[in-house]
């Protein structure tokens, strides 16, 4: 359906946002719960359960009912990847196609293997081997580190002066020959930065304190950057391109491509997903900065678990001034961006 037929079927027109990695908090225990009613969703949940057995992992069911959230065990990213997509699978379940209709998707980071199941590019075996093989890829062996960085101000209006400072202290760890780190991720009013350990060291020292940051993001490897490449390889090696379906929705990726249902090159996207969005900087702000000027949704709708997300759409919206929406306040009193937490 087109944009135009959307628009006269009285259905708000809505672009689906799905979280990445450190969505699942201790405030999202017991997540499942809430679909218990939603049709397929428990025949999904014990797909996945029993596909864990398989792999010798504790069942998503087990993770979820936990009595405490324990950060040692729930964000490891052998647990926290399929976890986080069952809780987003239930979320993007529950939008009522009468009322609302998906132009696009997108994702942050593990958001993008997320997007791909949901669009219909990866059935539930391909969804499960994908987002289990690459949220495994770390579980002998955590490889660098990332740490969370504003570059916006205390209205989420960009902040030169932040970003200078970013790109600075990264040019001083190559100068100094302290250790590799890259711009991992674009996420609105936030900067992901990732590396060696001893780089992100350098950086969780060197850069100027600022409320809680700069945070180092608790097992979490350097992905989106070159010290990836050979986690790539692992990944062609161990997930196959006959996975891969053309998508029944629009995707917006990592860069801001659009992959269209009708002319989407399946390879492209496979040698993508598992290559550059693997090794190299992943922009959500493009991705979604061309979901608002291309696709013109009433709302973006960010799946669950937790809201992790939220403040970075709000950013992304103040940047472009979409609709009006200049500062912290009025993205509040908007109702632009809608959390299924």
């Amino acid at each position: 359906m087109s944009n135009a037929d959307a628009s006269k079927t009285g259905k708000k027109r809505i672009v689906v946002v799905c979280p990445g990695r450190g969505s699942y908090t201790a405030e999202t225990l017991n997540y499942l719960k809430r679909f218990s009613k939603v049709p397929t969703f428990a025949e999904f949940v014990a797909d996945i359960d029993g596909r864990r057995r398989e792999w010798g992992e504790p069942t998503i069911t087990e993770l979820d009912t936990k009595e405490k959230f324990s950060p040692s065990l729930h964000t490891r990213g052998e647990h926290a990847s399929p976890l986080i997509y069952a809780c987003s699978y239930g979320d993007f379940l529950s939008i009522d196609r009468e009322q609302y209709e998906i132009v696009a998707l997108a994702g942050n980071s593990m958001g993008w293997y997320l997007a791909l199941a949901f669009s219909g590019v990866l059935n539930w075996a391909g969804a499960f081997h994908t987002i289990q093989t690459m949220g495994s890829m770390m579980k002998q062996e955590i490889i660098g580190a990332q740490l969370i960085y504003p570059i916006v101000d205390e209205n989420w209006l960009p902040d030169p002066k932040r970003e200078a400072v970013v790109h600075e202290a990264l040019a001083e760890i190559k100068q100094a020959g302290v250790g590799e780190a890259y711009v991992s991720i674009w996420l609105g009013g936030y900067v992901v930065l990732a590396g060696e350990k001893r780089a992100v060291d350098f950086l969780q020292k060197k850069l100027p304190k600022t409320g809680d940051y700069p945070f180092q993001l608790i097992n979490h490897a350097a992905f989106h950057t070159p010290l990836m490449y050979e986690t790539s390889q692992r990944a062609f090696e161990a997930i196959p391109e006959s996975l891969f379906h053309a998508p029944q929705l629009p995707l917006i990726d990592g860069r801001g491509q659009i992959w269209q249902p009708y002319s989407t090159d399946t390879r492209a996207l496979y040698e993508y997903t598992l290559g550059h969005q693997v090794y190299a900087t992943y922009d959500f702000t493009s991705s979604i900065t061309v979901a608002l000027k291309e696709f013109a949704p009433d709302q973006l709708w960010l799946l669950g678990p937790g809201s992790s997300l939220g403040g970075s759409l709000g950013q992304i919206l103040i940047k472009n001034q979409w609709r009006g929406i200049k500062n912290k306040d009025d993205f509040k009193k908007s109702n632009l961006v809608v959390n299924q937490k």
